[in-house]
């Protein structure tokens, strides 16, 4: 296994840790709903440190995954901010993980506006963040076969933003379209890990 490996390898585990982590304590919690609940709030519950090294593991992976799409992506324009904002996303999900958010109806403490700000930086930089890769991508012949799929990726986490804006998390639907928001942000980087792990196979039997 060589390095570009390793780090698709990350890029990989990432977002099937937090699936894993997110799932697992909301079954075991009979009054947590995955519809109408929201994920930080799943972190308040009995055990919700599995949701939090969920996010953790997330954010860590998805560092180390943006060195390899920096050292393995044809660099157009917008190239390197592309990489820079993932660096920051990857960053701002450790953070989500790292402070709790507050449970509704008490007074907000900064430990929960830490994670607010943080939880809207990551879901904000994300779109943006794919958006300057997108040129990348189109003309780059080892991943131009994702180039729609990122444009569907960029316009559902758009459109997903918007709603999850609308909802309040006092509504019936918060939690699913905000789980729907995450989901399409971690399956880009799942896709994208996979495609990548291929290309360093290939380049393991050329060498």
């Amino acid at each position: 296994m060589n390095i570009h490996s390793a780090l698709a390898i990350a890029g990989a585990m990432g977002p099937l840790m937090l699936i894993a982590g997110d799932l697992t304590a909301a079954v075991s919690n009979p009054d947590y709903s995955l519809v109408q609940n929201s994920i930080s709030s799943l972190a308040l519950t009995r055990i919700g440190w599995l949701q939090t090294i969920g996010f953790l593991a997330l954010g860590l992976l998805v560092e180390i995954f943006a060195a390899g799409l920096l050292f393995n992506m044809k660099r157009e324009r917008w190239f390197h901010a592309g990489i820079a904002l993932f660096v920051i996303f990857g960053f701002a999900l450790l953070l989500i993980g790292a402070f709790r958010t507050d449970p509704i109806g008490v007074a907000r403490t900064i430990e929960g506006r830490i994670h607010g700000l943080t939880a809207t930086t990551a879901f904000s930089l994300f779109p943006v963040a794919i958006l300057c890769l997108i040129p990348s991508i189109k003309r780059d012949d080892n991943w131009k076969d994702l180039y729609r799929y990122t444009g569907v990726t960029f316009i559902l986490a758009v459109v997903l933003l918007v709603t999850v804006r609308i909802f309040q998390e006092q509504s019936g639907w918060f939690g699913l379209a905000e789980r729907l928001l995450v989901v399409n942000m971690i399956l880009w980087v799942e896709v994208a890990a996979i495609k990548l792990f291929i290309l360093s196979l290939k380049r393991g039997v050329k060498a």
